[in-house]
């Protein structure tokens, strides 16, 4: 019997496109500072070009002193959602859930649900890869064809805020090349996930979104 568990959407980075990344740092007071605090997306051809990369950072702007504690929440489930038909709903999604220790993959698979609400259909493609601790080495799984990461990194967003304001305020005429990096010496959680194209079905242009939700 397919056993099924509800989830509700939370927060979402939307992205339209292959080869492309969107940054949010700061987001309502219900998520920021947790696992449910998306940071960015990233989503792009492998160095295998048979195959695409997406990538979810969340809880971002951790000190080096707070990353060996940060956990990602066994309630909340980060979704990647592909949308290959371009109708801006999703076609396929690969579903991460933390669990003792490990990051579980359900997908890529056509939804029961699309939206905000989610159901994870335990029978689908299931893989698995231990969640790398800080400091040690990338574990990376290879299962189902497909390559999956989890653990902290350092947060790869480069943004210099401070100049930024001053070319807000009319102080500046632009950024520096180099600028300062805002985001230097702080970390994220990161989610990667490789896929070969042949599992998306699709060649040329995708739409792909990332959500975080909640058990319900």
């Amino acid at each position: 019997m397919k056993k099924t568990k509800i989830l509700v959407g939370a927060i979402f980075v939307a992205i339209i496109g292959l080869i492309t990344v969107a940054a949010d740092h700061i987001d309502a007071p219900a998520a920021a500072g947790t696992s449910a605090d998306i940071t960015d997306f990233y989503a792009f051809q492998g160095e295998d070009t048979d195959n695409l990369v997406f990538v979810a950072n969340v809880q971002g702007l951790l000190s080096p002193s707070a990353t060996g504690s940060a956990s990602f929440d066994e309630n909340v489930m980060v979704e990647f959602n592909i949308d290959i038909d371009n109708d801006n709903v999703e076609n396929l999604v690969i579903q991460a859930i933390p669990k003792d220790g490990k990051m579980y993959f359900f997908g890529p698979y056509p939804p029961q649900t699309t939206g905000l609400n989610s159901t994870i259909n335990e029978m689908a493609t299931k893989s698995s890869v231990d969640i790398t601790a800080y400091g040690s080495s990338a574990v990376v799984s290879n299962e189902n064809g497909m390559k999956f990461f989890a653990g902290p990194r350092d947060d790869p967003f480069f943004m210099d805020f401070a100049r930024y304001g001053e070319i807000i305020g009319g102080n500046a005429p632009g950024f520096n090349n180099p600028g300062a990096d805002t985001f230097a010496g702080t970390n994220v959680l990161s989610i990667v996930v490789e896929v070969p194209k042949s599992q998306i079905g699709r060649t040329g242009t995708i739409n792909t979104w990332v959500e975080a939700k909640a058990r319900q």
